[in-house]
């Protein structure tokens, strides 16, 4: 089962100079709750933008480069192929969850089974957009507004239909 996980401001940016353009704790608590225990895919970009190798979760990193790790809880591969290959043999009801950035998330939008979405209710200067997404393949099934720490957020939820 595939999930995604991002945030996104009013103009659907998700990043500048590889990195989130706001902090926001709450929505950095989520990705903790919404991540933990399950395996984290994301592009080599995604991976060097993280504080280090987050605990708990193993982290699966597509890249077409070299990416030197010896970490046990780091999987590299350099294909979609392989990355398929590899969620093929993971428990079917086992939660894999994308995290970015961009090229990942058009890659599988058409497979994706949960989104989890996080609006920031203003916009920012970014360089990187969320690919769009047809959400009347889905169903809301969470919708929490917030206005906490001078912005406003959201948390949406959708599953696959």
């Amino acid at each position: 089962m595939l999930a995604y996980i991002w945030a996104e401001d009013l103009t659907g940016g998700i990043g500048v100079d590889g990195h989130l353009p706001w902090h926001l704790a709450a929505d950095l608590k989520r990705f903790k709750e919404k991540t933990m225990n399950h395996p984290m895919i994301m592009g080599r970009r995604t991976f060097e933008s993280l504080p280090g190798i987050l605990p708990g979760r193993k982290h699966i990193v597509l890249t077409h480069s070299n990416l030197d790790t010896s970490d046990p809880n780091v999987k590299v591969v350099h294909s979609k192929e392989e990355l398929d290959e590899w969620l093929a043999t993971q428990d079917q009801n086992q939660l894999n969850v994308i995290i970015g950035g961009a090229t990942l998330f058009k890659m599988y939008r058409d497979q994706v089974d949960i989104l989890y979405q996080t609006i920031v209710k203003d916009n920012f200067q970014t360089d990187t957009q969320m690919p769009a997404i047809n959400h009347a393949d889905f169903e809301k099934v969470e919708d929490q507004r917030f206005d906490d720490s001078n912005l406003k957020y959201e948390f949406v939820t959708y599953r696959r239909k």
